[in-house]
């Protein structure tokens, strides 16, 4: 499948989104271009006593709003115009959820898998200290993306505050809870996603159990997704992961598939109901169903099998799962998507209150954390539908434009400096 360059693929999207808004770009050109970015070599000695270099990133894209905030992506395939990409896909976010947060990125290039535990700290704690100088609980503040957990954040912290001389929780989001984490965090993705589909299909005045629904990606983001729609009565058709995927026209077992998974590093190539069929991530995004949820990564859904996907709703729960050109075959086909920059950012949200717990120094409990999430949420919805209805336009064009008004105020507010 064709990669195409992430970062030209969000200006693409910008540009037209000012268009449909009949924005100059004099007023929205500071956007186009990412604040700061930061490229380190991390030398890492692994534990045969061999030395290798890895690429690291960090890049702020804005911080017109509040610190930078955004993910490390641990991943072999990582590179600066992804992380640019990414970085500008959590301005829009942090946007379009209303928080005080601007929007950055970082990664690491390398397969996590290949490294040890131990060498996976210490590339964790090198990368720390190399990007030290632009982090900061008010200047910016990573989490976990792919390819990195509650654990790298744990060592990302500690690596901070000893440079520092004594904790600073604030420093990161998504630790865990022993650490300053909070309550709500590692669902709040996949809980966003849920919430997010069940007011689509409320404004389509459509029933969420009448769903065939089909998730690509059984990570944190699926799988908690996959678990959340089918206790809401949804009817999950099919899920895959890295080796593959299974099928049920009458539904998957979506609770035993979770316990398998959860039982090891099992992946779905080994299990076996006897009647679920074994599909690829490829025949997965063809699937007969209603809701399509690509949960992996970016571009999945492209020129080249945009005319095969037979959903009608496509929920993106993975950044930049689209290209420009496979929403425009799909708009034209009458399939309405859900862009990733609204429906993923569940995850920001409870960031944002993690983020608070720890500068206030207080715990809040997993009910108020579900009920801010779920109020900032459907907020969102509502503000982006009705900005899409407003323009008729696509929901993707409603979200950036509901972004860009914020972010474009904030500017004219503040001003240039000098």
């Amino acid at each position: 499948m064709t990669r195409e360059n992430q970062y030209e693929n969000f200006l693409k999207f910008l540009d037209k989104a000012a268009e449909v808004m009949h924005m100059p770009q004099d007023e929205y050109i500071i956007l186009k271009y990412p604040e700061r970015e930061l490229k380190v070599s991390l030398p890492l000695k692994k534990d045969d006593g061999s030395v290798q270099v890895y690429d690291g990133y960090r890049v702020q894209h804005s911080t017109l709003r509040g610190p930078g905030k955004g993910g490390i992506r641990i991943h072999q395939h990582v590179d600066i115009d992804d992380v640019k990409a990414l970085a500008a896909m959590m301005t829009f976010k942090c946007a379009i959820v209303n928080l005080p947060f601007g929007g950055a990125k970082g990664g690491i290039c390398v397969n996590p898998s290949t490294l040890s535990i131990t060498e996976l700290e210490r590339l964790t704690r090198r990368y720390t200290s190399a990007i030290l100088p632009i982090i900061g609980p008010e200047k910016d503040v990573p989490a976990p993306d792919v390819g990195s957990n509650s654990q790298i954040m744990d060592w990302v912290m500690d690596t901070y505050s000893m440079t520092k001389g004594y904790p600073i929780q604030s420093v990161v989001t998504g630790k865990d809870i022993d650490v300053g984490g909070s309550l709500g965090r590692k669902e709040a993705t996949g809980r966003g996603i849920t919430i997010i589909t069940q007011q689509m299909m409320k404004a389509l005045d459509k029933d969420i159990r009448q769903m065939r629904i089909a998730i690509q990606g059984m990570g944190n983001v699926g799988s908690i997704s996959a678990t959340l729609l089918h206790e809401k009565g949804a009817k999950i058709v099919a899920v895959s992961d890295v080796s593959g995927g299974l099928y049920n026209k009458n539904g998957l077992d979506i609770p035993v598939i979770i316990g398998f998974i959860d039982s090891g590093k099992r992946l779905l190539k080994d299990y076996d109901d006897g009647v679920s069929a074994h599909i690829t991530n490829a025949e997965l995004i063809r699937t007969d169903c209603d809701i399509l949820i690509p949960a992996a990564m970016e571009n999945q859904i492209t020129a080249e099998n945009a005319d095969d996907i037979k959903a009608s709703v496509i929920v993106e729960a993975a950044n930049g799962p689209t290209s420009k050109e496979a929403d425009e075959m799909l708009n034209s086909r009458g399939v309405l998507i859900v862009p990733d920059i609204l429906a993923n950012a569940g995850g920001v949200v409870v960031s944002y209150c993690e983020w608070v717990q720890n500068i206030q120094s207080i715990i809040w409990e997993e009910d108020d954390v579900n009920h801010m999430l779920e109020r900032i949420m459907t907020r969102a919805f509502n503000e982006v539908y009705e900005s899409a209805v407003n323009y008729n336009c696509r929901m993707r064009y409603g979200a950036i434009i509901l972004a860009l008004k914020r972010l474009t105020n904030t500017f004219k507010k503040r001003g240039m400096y000098p």
